[in-house]
């Protein structure tokens, strides 16, 4: 079972993350403008350093720039998190974002790509193609990650404007579960998981690994959660229930080392 959490920015912050036990520990690029940040770079040289892989979200589509990007920090996983044109999957928009990976893909063969995977919440009205678009995926990445489409409109309405992600809400476990079972890729469930439901969505979904962010956030005094600042106890506890639920889905590996968290199956 693979931890992954975003979004780690110091040095600090990825101190407590390895501490905590996460395998990919993610950094974000807010602007192309502030592309080059020394803290993150030495944020993302010590989770290296000690055997845990970063992971690299770049919020701008220049491709010469992410190129620059991809020198300067070396991560191990470049992760896109576009919104996608669910129901224009022939369309140009699409074309330009599957050419885009696959230039970066044959520019850089030994960094892998993780694609997040829009999924709807489980009352959306309109259907998003997320199995479709993993087929078309699938063949230039090495990960996905399902994540939570807000809104019927698929280029608005998110918390960062054109790319789907920092909801703190679930995606549709059903849809997650089948795009688990047909790819050949592993799948990273994201989309508002945290110590509250990390042990029932690893058994729901099966995934490779559970991806957090915004659940795992401290909060501040009117209970918004705060970017870029993690709860400790947050990220522990859901670390431990995601490992309790895959230990009970794989019996066969032999018990695992708990830690002191409360009862994950009661909630």
């Amino acid at each position: 079972m693979i931890i992954q959490i975003y979004e780690i920015q110091t040095l600090e912050e990825a101190q407590m993350m390895v501490r905590l036990g996460a395998d990919h520990i993610g950094s974000v690029l807010e602007r192309i403008d502030d592309w080059q940040n020394p803290e993150i770079k030495r944020t993302i040289q010590f989770i290296q350093s000690k055997g845990h892989k970063s992971s690299l979200i770049p919020l701008f589509t220049d491709i010469d720039t992410i190129f620059r990007a991809l020198d300067y920090y070396q991560p191990n996983i470049l992760h896109f998190c576009e919104t996608l044109p669910a129901q224009e999957l022939q369309g140009p928009v699409l074309e330009l974002i599957y050419d885009r990976q696959n230039k970066i893909r044959q520019h850089s063969p030994g960094l892998q790509i993780m694609r997040s995977i829009p999924i709807a919440v489980s009352d959306c009205l309109t259907p998003v193609a997320s199995l479709e678009i993993g087929r078309i995926f699938e063949p230039i990445s090495d990960w996905f990650l399902t994540d939570t489409l807000l809104t019927d409109s698929f280029d608005q309405a998110q918390p960062v404007n054109g790319y789907v992600g920092i909801t703190g809400k679930t995606c549709d476990w059903g849809v997650a579960k089948e795009l688990a079972a047909a790819s050949s890729i592993p799948v990273i469930l994201a989309g508002g998981i945290g110590p509250s439901n990390a042990y029932k969505a690893v058994k729901a979904v099966e995934p490779t690994g559970i991806d957090s962010c915004t659940n795992t956030n401290r909060v501040n005094e009117h209970g918004k959660p705060v970017r870029f600042k993690k709860d400790p106890e947050k990220v522990k506890n859901m670390i431990s229930a995601a490992h309790i639920a895959h230990s009970e889905l794989n019996p066969e590996k032999g018990p695992i080392e708990l830690k002191e968290i409360k009862d994950v199956r009661k909630w």
